[in-house]
């Protein structure tokens, strides 16, 4: 079983995990000429803030400080990076841009699957999980339909 201080820090992995979705939307938005797709990524952005605060106020109940990165992750960054440096070959190319927020997506689903497959652990907090977890994949299934239009 899991300390406190271990499950403290799996939640705040979660939450640099959504600075990161926040930040890749942020930058899709700035990066697409599409307006659809703008509406679609500011919405993901909100979202993904939300969810972050959701975590944080809960990391709080555990008594620990939700030292979530506002910036996201290396990862993030790394990916986000990826996000700008493909746009520059591919002239902000909207099938890319979503391709990336794609990748990004399947693994932000992964990281929740693993906490909430570990229920013992997380059990105060799996409906949460669950709830953004479930919030991500729609707005996954989302961005794989707007990828074949955009195809």
């Amino acid at each position: 079983m899991k300390t406190n201080d271990e499950i403290i820090s799996d939640l705040n992995s979660l939450v640099n995990i959504l600075n990161d979705g926040k930040k890749g939307y942020d930058s899709a938005a700035e990066t697409t000429d599409s307006l659809e797709l703008k509406a679609v990524f500011e919405k993901d952005s909100i979202e993904r803030a939300a969810y972050a605060a959701e975590l944080k106020a809960h990391i709080k109940t555990h008594g620990g400080n939700e030292d979530g990165n506002e910036s996201g992750g290396l990862l993030g960054a790394v990916h986000r990076g990826w996000i700008d440096i493909k746009q520059a070959f591919t002239g902000n190319d909207n099938k890319s841009i979503l391709e990336a927020i794609e990748t990004g997506e399947k693994a932000a689903i992964e990281k929740y699957d693993g906490f909430i497959a570990d229920y013992t652990d997380h059990a105060d907090h799996l409906a949460l999980l669950q709830k953004q977890r479930n919030g991500i994949q729609q707005d996954l299934n989302q961005i794989e339909s707007l990828k074949a239009q955009f195809s």
